[in-house]
């Protein structure tokens, strides 16, 4: 027995393509005007996904609908953008500047945001409130809805995970372990794992 899906798509198809021949000049446009040519085409290629896989809610004219949607694709990107902005900023202000090379500092933040990325969720959360938001563990406690006693436990795992994550990351590619001058292991500077805040 044949799929009757191709055949209930086409209608879909043909008026998703008349509606993209329509209107993708016209979205690029107002993406272009709102936040640079260079992001504009990504707008358009999102704005367009949404409209395909809601075709059925997508009004006539769709014009305005696709610009409210290339509107809320551009407000979230400013919002994803404005957390990144922010976690930098952060990373920047709890990782220790070395007072050697410039490169050793940006080594050492590039650690810390491996590090970081690496590890759960849960557990960055955890950091982020004790050491970047500078809560007590009783408070930061009250914010995931546990005990100060479990979050101590988590925050503790949280650490250590972030620790292995760093040297895992600190691994140089020949399999050698990263030494200082006395042979002893050599780990990103982290503040953020510092037990003084627990």
């Amino acid at each position: 027995m044949a799929d009757p899906a191709p055949r209930e798509r086409a209608p879909d198809e043909r008026r998703f393509t008349a509606m993209y021949d329509a209107c993708r000049q016209r979205v690029w446009a107002y993406a272009a005007a709102r936040a640079g040519r260079q992001i504009a085409d990504e707008v358009v290629s999102e704005t367009f996904a949404v409209a395909w896989r809601r075709i059925a809610d997508v009004p006539d004219p769709p014009l305005p609908w696709l610009l409210g949607v290339a509107r809320n694709v551009l407000r979230d990107g400013y919002r994803a953008e404005a957390r990144r902005e922010a976690c930098t900023a952060e990373l920047a202000r709890w990782a220790p500047r070395p007072s050697g090379d410039i490169a050793d500092d940006v080594a050492e933040r590039l650690a810390v945001v491996r590090a970081m990325a690496a590890i759960p969720e849960a557990d960055r959360e955890i950091l982020i409130l004790v050491a970047w938001q500078g809560l007590s563990p009783r408070e930061a406690a009250r914010v995931v809805g546990c005990s100060p006693a479990a979050l101590r436990v988590r925050l503790h795992r949280a650490r250590k995970r972030l620790l292995r994550a760093a040297d895992a990351g600190a691994e140089p590619a020949a399999g050698q372990a990263a030494a200082d001058a006395g042979g002893r292991p050599v780990r990103p500077q982290m503040g953020i794992v510092s037990e003084e805040r627990a």
